[in-house]
């Protein structure tokens, strides 16, 4: 193999030693070379030549990049304190910046963003002004009156609401009502900078004024932001946890679901139909479930995800018997958000640890839209790679300790090693 060829600087590195898992569902490959010039992987096996740039990865498991589907990194302090402003900028864009830092090092080398950021972050974190991962980020999410996504206090005029956003830092959500104003608000989501758009259409757990069962949005209020995400070439994604709300997001055309604790046989197999993919988020129903107070949120928020997580899993299980593309979010807000590998072993429990890593890899950068980039090991994708210092598809408790990492690349550029 001729090193010159490989990018044009002559200098192309050899990743050489390591069980490879490319995350396109085969087996994993003992001892074999990913070679990465320009940002990019250029060829897999071989052996690098004299005189070559070599990463040592013996006994080590590569996978391609983590990706999380579902992160609130605009949220990384105290919930309640944020919102009743008791934390200062300076603070907050601290504990933004540390998680961001956290979840790159934890191996996830891209996420999506579902609320709360402003593309502000992304694109530090981009120009590499603050280590972090890729962002894919919707900006504020679309909330109605009173609905999920609003946590403006009871007594507070909800026109103040815009006042706990910080411009170029965070937003979590702006409320509209009626198609006109939906339309509006989504045309001002995208000035903004949004990738996609987020609506939430049922009642949710991280609420003050609505219940679970609730529906949110009518048919023709997610129409109009469907239609205004269309425009832009993009796609709307939901949170949703009942039927109702979810059959009636269904039906106007979003593209995704998250959480989908509702999703049955037969919405499954209408979101098959339709094309719209699901992303559980099991890890944040746990951690809500075990303490509130460890994401931010107020002890009673435990008591409303009673359920929850054996209904998600359960919607797994339907999703996937019905052939709907199922991807993998943490959902974790707080300041505490490095262990989103746990994600990957509670699906591990329902579905099998390959199920939960290609969830994690391929099929998330399928519904992100990137996966001419990113999700797999093989030439061409960019050399965003994890590795692990043992064998996850062996033992899947390794995907919840984030010290398991011990390298990170992101674009080909080592951002961990602790080998």
């Amino acid at each position: 193999m001729d090193r010159d060829q490989l990018d044009g600087t002559g200098r192309a590195r050899w990743l050489t030693g390591a069980t490879v898992v490319d995350g396109t569902g085969a087996d994993p490959v003992a001892d074999r070379s990913v070679v990465v010039a320009d940002g990019r992987i250029v060829a897999l096996g071989g052996r690098p030549p004299a005189g070559a740039d070599v990463l040592d990865l013996t006994g080590l498991v590569l996978t391609p990049g983590l990706i999380d589907a579902h992160v609130h990194l605009g949220l990384s302090s105290d919930l309640d304190r944020m919102m009743a402003h008791r934390i200062p900028v300076a603070e907050l864009a601290a504990d933004v910046f540390e998680n961001c830092r956290r979840t790159l090092e934890s191996g996830f080398t891209t996420v999506r963003d579902t609320g709360g950021l402003d593309r502000g972050v992304a694109q530090v974190v981009a120009d590499g002004r603050v280590p972090g991962p890729r962002i894919l980020q919707c900006g504020p999410a679309l909330a109605q009156t009173g609905g999920h996504g609003y946590l403006g206090a009871v007594w507070e005029d909800p026109a103040h609401w815009p006042s706990h956003h910080v411009p170029g830092l965070t937003a979590l959500s702006l409320v509209a009502d009626g198609p006109d104003e939906v339309r509006r608000t989504a045309r001002e989501v995208f000035r903004r900078g949004a990738d996609f758009l987020k609506m939430c259409v049922t009642g949710g757990v991280v609420s003050h004024f609505d219940e679970l069962s609730d529906t949110q949005f009518t048919f023709s209020e997610i129409a109009a932001a469907v239609a205004e995400a269309s425009a832009r070439g993009t796609y709307v994604t939901v949170h949703a946890h009942n039927t109702a709300g979810l059959r009636t997001a269904i039906d106007a055309g979003v593209r995704c679901v998250e959480h989908g604790s509702g999703i049955d046989e037969g919405t499954a197999a209408l979101m098959a139909a339709r094309g719209v993919a699901h992303v559980p988020t099991l890890a944040v129903a746990e951690r809500l479930l075990t303490g509130a107070a460890a994401a931010g949120l107020p002890a009673h928020v435990g008591d409303r995800v009673a359920g929850i997580l054996e209904a998600q899993g359960e919607a797994v299980l339907a999703s996937r018997a019905a052939g709907v593309l199922v991807g993998s979010g943490s959902d974790y807000t707080g300041p505490d958000q490095d262990r989103r590998g746990r994600e990957l072993l509670l699906r591990s429990r329902i579905e099998s640890p390959m199920a939960a890593l290609l969830s994690a890899t391929r099929d998330n950068a399928r519904i992100l839209g990137i996966a001419d980039d990113a999700g797999t090991v093989e030439p061409g994708k960019v050399a965003d790679l994890t590795v692990f210092a043992a064998d996850p598809l062996a033992d899947p408790e390794v995907f919840d300790r984030p010290g398991e990492v011990v390298v990170v690349l992101r674009a080909g550029r080592v951002v961990k090693d602790t080998r």
